[in-house]
């Protein structure tokens, strides 16, 4: 790799060799006072690799180089992913941790990710979106669950993201984990969300799958569409899939979810859901197309007046999951913090994981609709 690296204040004499055989140009290593004089050196290295194992943080002139020479690439090298020391080092402009243990492809992998020399272009992952029609349709259960199911089934990283900033959310709470940072340090430090950062973020649940929840404290404001859009290819770069909670009431992220595979508008068979999926099904259909976009309908009941065909009709989307009501298990899945699909013996459950391999195989066929039966409550409420 012609790019020149300087090895700053290593205690382990192993650094420097390692890195050249990892391909890595090492031109020298200094001290961490040696920072404040390294732009009288003759030659401006490419990239500083700070070993900050044993010491008690960051160089203190390392924010100030950082801001008169910004082009220089920085990655450190720290015992563990201490949040404290992370937070710190975002701040002084970082661009890659790299934890122990790590090996020689890990250093390098770091070192190509600053400087954007990758090998070659990576498969960016798929983005699933589920948006609810209103409020307690079950969209958060949903969400948690297919991406537990997905989790399950693919071979590579599934992550789950929660975008509710600006109102609680709650994906964390029905996985029973508590994350130590959340999505506003992603969507805050997006130039600097590189794959070493973004698993500090996250929070492992069970069945491998990776969490960025939404703040403890709502946010005043609402993300920008373009920390969103900028998020979002961030993790596509380092996820096989990621599984999107999006609040209905923010059209700010809703106009802002690209790259986008497909997005879930979440109904059940009541008329102030279905009238209000019309209208938001209508703003995703102009958005993304209709390709994208697909009905999911909770708490299905085969013998309510609204029916399946009804849904579809109005709403205006295909169908891709029914799934059964069963209010006694939901419950004692959220207050146990454990995944719906985790029950073996559940018709929902088995539903979900259902819709969680029509998603992780990107098929748009729609759900087979039930046997011809009479138009129901909604046969003449509507036309379009």
């Amino acid at each position: 790799m012609a790019v020149s690296i300087t090895i700053v204040e290593s205690n382990d004499r192993q650094l420097a060799s390692m890195a050249r055989a990892a391909g890595l140009t090492v031109s020298g290593t200094i001290t961490a006072d040696d920072l404040t004089s390294i732009e009288r050196q003759g030659k401006i290295p490419d990239l500083l690799l700070i070993d900050v194992r044993g010491q008690e943080g960051l160089p203190i002139a390392l924010a100030q180089l950082k801001r008169r020479l910004p082009s220089v690439g920085v990655v450190i090298i720290a015992n563990a992913l201490d949040p404290a020391l992370m937070l710190e080092a975002m701040r002084a402009g970082v661009s890659e941790l790299v934890p122990e243990p790590f090996t020689q492809h890990d250093l390098r992998a770091a070192v190509e990710r600053v400087l954007g020399q990758q090998a070659g272009p990576s498969d960016q992952g798929n983005v699933f979106a589920f948006v609810g029609a209103k409020g307690g349709v079950g969209t958060t259960t949903i969400a948690v669950n297919v991406a537990v199911g997905m989790a399950s089934e693919m071979s590579t990283g599934v992550l789950l993201t929660d975008l509710h900033v600006a109102v609680h959310g709650d994906t964390a709470l029905l996985l029973g984990v508590e994350p130590r940072f959340s999505v506003v340090e992603a969507i805050e430090n997006t130039q600097r969300l590189d794959a070493a950062f973004l698993k500090g973020l996250v929070v492992k649940a069970k069945g491998g799958l990776d969490v960025l929840a939404s703040p403890e404290r709502p946010q005043l404001r609402p993300p920008e569409g373009a920390q969103i859009r900028s998020l979002l290819e961030r993790l596509v770069a380092n996820y096989s899939a990621v599984v999107l909670d999006v609040p209905r009431s923010d059209f700010g992220v809703l106009d802002s979810l690209d790259p986008l595979t497909a997005v879930m508008l979440v109904v059940n068979q009541e008329l102030p859901s279905i009238r209000r999926a019309a209208q938001i099904a209508a703003l995703l259909r102009q958005r993304y197309g209709k390709d994208k976009v697909a009905c999911v309908v909770s708490r299905y009941d085969a013998r309510a007046d609204i029916g399946q065909e009804d849904i579809e009709r109005v709403v205006g989307l295909p169908v891709w999951a029914v799934l059964p009501s069963d209010y006694r298990k939901v419950i004692a899945a959220a207050n146990a913090g454990k995944p719906l699909v985790s029950d073996a013996n559940s018709r929902l459950a088995s539903s979900v994981v259902q819709l969680a391999r029509r998603l992780a195989g990107a098929s748009a066929e729609p759900v087979k609709r039930p046997a011809a039966r009479a138009a129901g409550r909604l046969g003449g409420l509507f036309s379009f």
